[in-house]
């Protein structure tokens, strides 16, 4: 009937869903290797062990998204070198990436992370790579409302002005 039917492994990927899977695994790559260097600064045990958690969910990622891309004749990007293990002590105070400032880069990159795999799901004709993109999505969406139950518990956000419920009586 034609190559989009049957088993989706063995039809094409079409130049969307390539391009998708390679700028997700490129991104992820950097952003392992700026959390690397975020845990060097970072003081809080907590948010040592969220960035942690997420450097190997993205290597599990990697792993997953260059298996698929590998396997239909496309070269992943390049890896970045591990970075250097530092202690927060040894860094300078003015040089020093501050907890909370770590924490909002990280919320930021959730947000970006959840829309560019909603954005490779929605452009998918094949069923195994949108699946993959979704088990995506649901481990960065569970990991984003870990980041922001630390965020809250540690006092790193800065609300906007509230509208109504900060005011429940005036009208």
């Amino acid at each position: 009937m034609g190559i989009l039917n049957g088993n989706p492994k063995e039809e094409p990927m079409h130049y969307g869903e390539v391009l998708g899977c390679w700028a997700y695994a490129g991104a992820n790559k950097g952003l392992i290797s700026g959390y690397q260097g975020f845990i060097n600064h970072a003081g809080d045990e907590d948010l040592i062990e969220l960035l942690k958690d997420a450097v190997e969910m993205m290597k599990d990622e990697n792993k997953a998204v260059e298996k698929v891309l590998k396997e239909n004749g496309v070269t992943p990007p390049p890896t970045l070198p591990d970075r250097a293990v530092a202690k927060a002590e040894d860094i300078p105070v003015g040089a020093r990436y501050m907890d909370p400032e770590i924490s909002g880069a990280v919320s930021i990159n959730v947000g970006q992370g959840l829309v560019s795999c909603s954005q490779v799901i929605g452009q998918c004709l094949r069923e195994d790579i949108a699946m993959m993109f979704s088990k995506f999505h649901a481990d960065r969406l569970l990991f984003g409302m870990r980041l922001l139950r630390l965020n809250k518990e540690k006092g790193w956000i800065i609300p906007p002005p509230m509208h109504g419920a900060a005011f429940p009586n005036s009208k």
